[in-house]
């Protein structure tokens, strides 16, 4: 059974999950309309990888007993000046998310809830992952200066991603 405080806690970060899907959604539909086909397909898979975690979470919290409240999304920003500034906008949400995995951490381990605590950290190495593989393709896209030939050929690279459901 959960505690109140960490059942909160788990809906709140089930919502930004769900928030992240959204914001991945609108960066793909953004990147659409100014025909970088392959960095929509990067970003479209980051949305479903979003939802998974979302609902990874949605289940952990049925499985503990807890109930899921859902609040209204908050629109997303949908509006970038480049697709350095998408990148970037990516990074700078992949932080916060980070930030808010290690909060909810840290809630569990002051509730001292080990199967809490043991099913989160999954989320702390998964957050170490997407900072890391957005920072990676900043750094890239830097190095080419955000345009030319180079972006065209990440494009066509980032169109092969294909989403893997998790486990």
């Amino acid at each position: 059974m959960l505690t109140k405080k960490l059942q909160d806690a788990l809906n709140e970060q089930i919502n930004k999950e769900f928030f992240a899907e959204y914001f991945y959604l609108s960066m793909s539909a953004y990147l659409e309309s100014i025909e970088m086909e392959g960095f929509a397909n990067y970003f479209n898979v980051q949305a479903q990888e979003e939802h998974f975690h979302a609902m990874k979470m949605f289940n952990f919290v049925h499985d503990k007993g807890g109930r899921v409240i859902l609040k209204a999304l908050k629109e997303p920003k949908s509006e970038f000046t480049s697709v350095t500034n998408v990148i970037e906008e990516s990074l700078k949400h992949e932080r916060y998310v980070t930030k808010s995995i290690n909060e909810l951490m840290d809630v569990a381990i002051k509730e001292n809830d080990h199967s809490v605590k043991s099913f989160l950290e999954w989320y702390v190495d998964e957050q170490v992952e997407e900072e890391a593989t957005i920072s990676r393709l900043l750094a890239k896209l830097k190095l080419i200066n955000g345009e030319g030939f180079g972006v065209l050929t990440l494009d066509n690279q980032l169109g092969m991603r294909k989403y893997t459901p998790g486990t």
